[in-house]
């Protein structure tokens, strides 16, 4: 038996949420096509009969702006420092930038084993492919191309990673996937929804607070009310909508996904609330779970 923590690491939209959860088999981390969909620190735990893999999901890596997003960006970085193996996944599909190049020599000065995942081959040109090995063949790192939704080469992935282990005993029991807990994930499961129902200014200034979290045993089923703040009144018209049907539907798209998460039925209450600015609030930060080190309880 081997084990060890593996940094997830890479720019938004590389696809680390989503290899995570392909390879975990569970939805650990929260996915859309939009930056900053990740906005902590996440662990999501493969326990196989001979390894077991600590996954971190970090935030993109991209500029800071907000004091929230420093605050994300602080936690990639934190998260990338005490681990066996440093995962850092870049967009095949995209085409290798100089930002790419630059943080494979940042994390190789690291000092920690780096492993390459170059994602999205499935639709990436086989010239452009060939052209991406190439280079980082020349950088001297360990490169794993991969699809994850498609299943393709995360067997080898795994193997390699395993590789860099020295841990020879398990970290976690075997029935632990996350560390996150359910109140989390519901919050997580909303916040998607939004991310993929709105246009992107709306979505990243939105934090998501959970007022009720009760699981009625004569009902058998959740009742659950949540607020979801923005940072504008025109931003709260927009996810509202007329007659409330914008956010009728990003709840019943939500609920749908927190009944399977819960595998229970969910009665949802979903209230719009106004904080200006509060992504450069360090107190709201931290009332909202962003504490100032970059991880939430």
């Amino acid at each position: 038996m081997k084990s060890g923590f593996v940094a997830v690491v890479g720019k938004a939209n590389a696809g680390k949420s989503t290899l995570i959860n392909v390879l975990v088999g569970e939805k650990v981390a929260i996915v859309s096509p939009k930056p900053q969909t990740t906005r902590d620190r996440i662990l999501g735990v493969l326990t196989k009969k001979d390894y077991q893999i600590a996954f971190i999901d970090t935030p993109g890596i991209y500029r800071q702006g907000s004091l929230l997003n420093s605050t994300m960006q602080k936690t990639a970085s934190d998260s990338a420092k005490d681990v066996d193996v440093i995962l850092l996944v870049i967009d095949g599909h995209s085409g290798l930038a100089e930002s790419d190049l630059k943080l494979i020599e940042r994390f190789k000065k690291a000092g920690l084993p780096l492993v390459i995942c170059l994602s999205k081959v499935d639709i990436t040109t086989e010239n452009l492919l060939i052209s991406e090995l190439k280079t980082l063949a020349e950088l001297d790192v360990e490169v794993v191309p991969v699809s994850a939704r498609r299943g393709k080469n995360l067997k080898e992935l795994l193997k390699v990673l395993v590789s860099k282990f020295t841990i020879e005993e398990k970290i976690f029991s075997n029935d632990i996937v996350s560390d996150r807990g359910e109140k989390f994930m519901i919050a997580e499961i909303m916040r998607e929804k939004i991310l993929l129902k709105c246009e992107k200014e709306i979505p990243h200034g939105v934090a998501i607070i959970i007022n009720t979290f009760k699981y009625l045993d004569e009902k058998d089923m959740y009742e659950i009310s949540l607020d979801v703040i923005c940072e504008k009144q025109n931003h709260k018209a927009i996810l509202i909508g007329k007659g409330g049907n914008k956010i009728k539907e990003i709840s019943s798209f939500a609920r749908q996904d927190m009944e399977k998460f819960l595998d229970k039925k969910v009665f949802l209450t979903t209230y719009v609330k106004v904080e200006e600015d509060w992504r450069n609030s360090a107190r709201l930060l931290k009332e909202y779970g962003y504490k100032k080190e970059g991880f939430s309880e």
